[in-house]
């Protein structure tokens, strides 16, 4: 008996993640009984109803990726949390009540570890998610990411939908925003490295160093985000990061960037410049239970791919 094909709508699709799990789904992993659909908001704006139901009815998906989110940086959350919130909330509520009335198989989105208690112990766990209330910086953003989980267990109370979610830690690699105001550690600091380069200035980091994060190349995390669509069964969330003993400092990370970009300049501290929360260690050992073997790239090898990728796509790499 033919197995019945699996049509795989994943929205956000021409993100840091999206490219990454094209790349992994379409080649390396691939599997005849997929057909892969990787949209962006060009496709359709996912807080109108409409037109989110107007994408389900063309691609007629039997699974869904779920990684499209409205996303900025500290300086852009501090000051739009109500933005924040209400757009994500209706993003969220269109493709989980739009997948449950197109009888969507499994729903898997995304979430993220700002979503975890501010005051917490360390390391965080799945179970902690709701444990109090999120950094206040960006509490729009990680109470509609929360409510993701909310509503996993209520349709699947209500209705038996197997909608779930996966909380990635620090995620980095080709596509990922350059942004040097408002963008994310790692490739913030690969764009500096690179301009310090070009121009013969030092390379100034923001802050001490001192604080410690996990990184996940997106390639990995996609590897990750394919199994959970094909084998896990939970509704609750897993963690999917690098082992705690796998965190490293900011410091170290641009070290490892300097190293990848052959950088023979000065290196400098602005330690007037903000650490930012000192840690957020979580656990994956939840992931180590299902999958004892996975091998992640090594974060020097990761780095190293992801800042000839940028130095390739400088011209046309989002910054």
């Amino acid at each position: 008996m033919a197995t019945e094909k699996k049509v795989v709508m994943v929205t956000g699709g021409t993100g840091l993640v999206g490219k990454a799990i094209e790349t992994v789904a379409t080649a390396e992993l691939k599997r005849d009984d997929e057909e892969w659909h990787f949209v962006s908001s060009k496709d359709a704006d996912l807080s109108d109803v409409a037109a989110t139901e107007a994408l389900f009815e063309k691609i007629k998906p039997t699974h869904v990726i779920h990684l499209a989110a409205l996303v900025g940086g500290l300086f852009r959350n501090l000051k739009y949390n109500l933005d924040f919130l209400r757009v994500n909330n209706k993003i969220n509520d269109n493709i989980l009540n739009t997948s449950y009335k197109h009888g969507v198989k499994k729903v898997v989105s995304c979430l993220s570890t700002c979503i975890f208690p501010d005051k917490t112990t360390y390391p965080i766990d799945e179970t902690m998610v709701h444990n109090g209330p999120p950094h206040n910086s960006n509490f729009g953003y990680s109470y509609a990411k929360r409510l993701i989980d909310i509503q996993n267990k209520a349709y699947h109370a209500q209705h038996g939908c197997h909608f779930t979610s996966v909380i990635p830690t620090n995620v980095f690699g080709a596509y990922d925003n350059f942004n040097l105001e408002d963008g994310h550690v790692l490739p913030g600091l690969m764009h500096k490295v690179y301009m310090a380069k070009k121009n013969n200035t030092p390379f100034t980091v923001w802050g001490t160093g001192s604080p410690r994060r996990q990184f996940i190349y997106s390639l990995d995390l996609a590897r990750l985000f394919v199994w959970v669509l094909r084998e896990y069964e939970e509704i609750d969330p897993i963690i999917l990061s690098v082992g705690e003993e796998d965190e490293i400092s900011i410091k170290r990370a641009a070290e490892l960037v300097v190293e990848a970009m052959e950088f023979k300049g000065e290196v400098k501290y602005d330690t007037t410049k903000s650490d930012g929360q000192f840690k957020k260690t979580a656990s994956n050992g939840k992931l180590r239970k299902y999958l004892p073997d996975f091998k992640f790239t090594p974060i020097e090898q990761a780095i190293k791919e992801t800042c000839d990728w940028f130095v390739a796509n400088f011209e046309e790499a989002r910054k």
